[in-house]
């Protein structure tokens, strides 16, 4: 398409006006922006991350399973390694593409539709495959076909959502990940029989979720075509570095985003192994503990990220409401430390989702409000997108040696919790020294 990404300027018309220019992020009077359109919103990002996270979750195992039932271990791990790598770099490439789009369709409406029918595309070749090789390129195309479709959708937040009531609706779209994860385990024993149904029937929901956010676009406004810089690949790729120096309270919050997402994954991922190793639970015990307690983390993260959204949006406080969720997250391991028993280790996990559910719905409305320029807001949320991702690989390398502190079978699971305290605390600290947010 000639105005895809350069070129001439491809006006949209709305309400009998030429629309040129971005709006700016944050303005009472953003076009477009309703309850219902943050209904479309927060509804687009469930079906979407349900498509995304059943695999994950779920199917990829099984099916893993089927393929190479003698090495499933190492060919998951391979299959889950290859596809994050590309979801790390899908983020902000595509984001930043998107910020460059000059179709008359707008910036983000053709990469929602577009990069959703790429990634229903892939899980079709996943569902299909008789290998793991062949599943793998199906899995790989499906991370880059959905990233690209989040990375507009989370730009659409700061495209069309005023301050007012950006806590709210981030932290209800931030939340729909961890409801897609329990939703994604129901969805995957329903369609257990048929492998192709497992991996294109959350597909199929998923390109329904872009197609109702596509139609609440309209008016999607394209990059002005005038204001932007001619493409070199050079250029394009160092855009990518954000100078600390020069916009500070981004680097900040990037760190702070960081060093938070540390601490969760230190928890999230190890609840298996501490149910068998802390509770003395068989496998299949452990399974179901684990279950139970994903269940009620997401409905203590979905509570604290509702609740102090709208906290944040009425007081306008947005530091605060960190400080309180961080607290609320170390209070829930604190508890975790202490569980010898299946009733505490519940309690202490709904601590601990609340916890999250708080941060994470302040801190999206702190990234858009640190985004250093409007025109450039997909891409900057992608790089911000990384602090997410990273630590669910680096913890993993570093959670053998802090198990093995002083514990010959490597369950010092203290030692562990203690480090995730420390990280996320760490992370809230980092939130102070950002000066343009209260």
């Amino acid at each position: 398409m000639k105005t895809f990404l350069t070129g001439r300027r491809a006006p949209v018309v709305t309400e009998g006006a030429v629309t040129t220019e971005p709006p700016a992020p944050g303005t009472a009077e953003l076009p477009g922006y309703s309850t219902g359109f943050a209904v479309r919103l927060v509804a687009a990002q469930f079906l979407i991350s349900l498509a995304l996270f059943t695999p994950v979750t779920v199917s990829l195992s099984l099916r893993v399973g089927q393929l190479d039932p003698d090495g499933k271990s190492s060919s998951l791990s391979t299959v889950l390694a290859v596809g994050g790598f590309l979801a790390l770099i899908g983020g902000p490439l595509f984001g930043a593409l998107s910020d460059r789009t000059t179709s008359r369709f707008g910036r983000r409406r053709p990469w929602v539709i577009g990069g959703m029918a790429a990634g229903l595309g892939g899980l079709l070749i996943t569902g299909l495959a008789q290998s793991v090789a062949v599943l793998g390129i199906g899995w790989a195309i499906t991370q880059l076909g959905i990233n690209a479709t989040l990375s507009a959708l989370h730009a659409v937040l700061a495209d069309r959502v005023p301050e007012q009531a950006r806590g709210r609706v981030a932290g209800a779209v931030g939340m729909m990940t961890y409801v897609a994860m329990v939703a994604g385990a129901v969805t995957a024993q329903a369609l257990d029989g048929s492998p192709l149904l497992l991996f294109t029937g959350p597909g199929v929901l998923g390109l329904a979720g872009a197609a109702l956010i596509t139609r609440g676009l309209r008016g999607d406004p394209p990059a002005d075509a005038g204001t932007l810089p001619p493409f070199a690949l050079g250029a394009f790729f160092r855009s990518f570095w954000v100078s600390p120096r020069r916009y500070p309270d981004f680097a900040w919050n990037f760190a702070g985003r960081f060093l938070v997402f540390v601490g969760v994954s230190s928890v999230t991922g190890y609840q298996l192994y501490f149910a068998e190793d802390q509770l003395g639970q068989s496998t299949d015990q452990a399974t179901g503990t684990v279950a139970a307690g994903m269940t009620v983390m997401t409905v203590g993260a979905v509570v604290g990220s509702l609740v102090f959204g709208w906290l944040s949006d009425r007081t306008q406080r947005r530091k605060f409401c960190v400080y309180t969720g961080t607290a609320i997250l170390a209070a829930g391991i604190a508890l975790l430390v202490a569980a010898h028993s299946t009733g505490v280790f519940l309690l202490a996990v709904t601590v601990f989702g609340i916890g999250m559910g708080a941060y994470l719905a302040v801190d999206t409305a702190i990234a858009i409000t640190t985004l250093p320029r409007a025109e450039d807001a997909a891409k900057d949320l992608g790089v911000l997108n990384v602090a997410n991702a990273l630590p669910q690989s680096l913890v993993p390398a570093i959670a053998p040696l802090l198990l093995g502190i002083a514990s010959d079978d490597g369950t010092n699971y203290q030692a562990l919790y203690l480090f995730s305290a420390v990280a996320a605390a760490a992370g809230a600290v980092a939130l102070r020294f950002i000066r343009s947010v209260r």
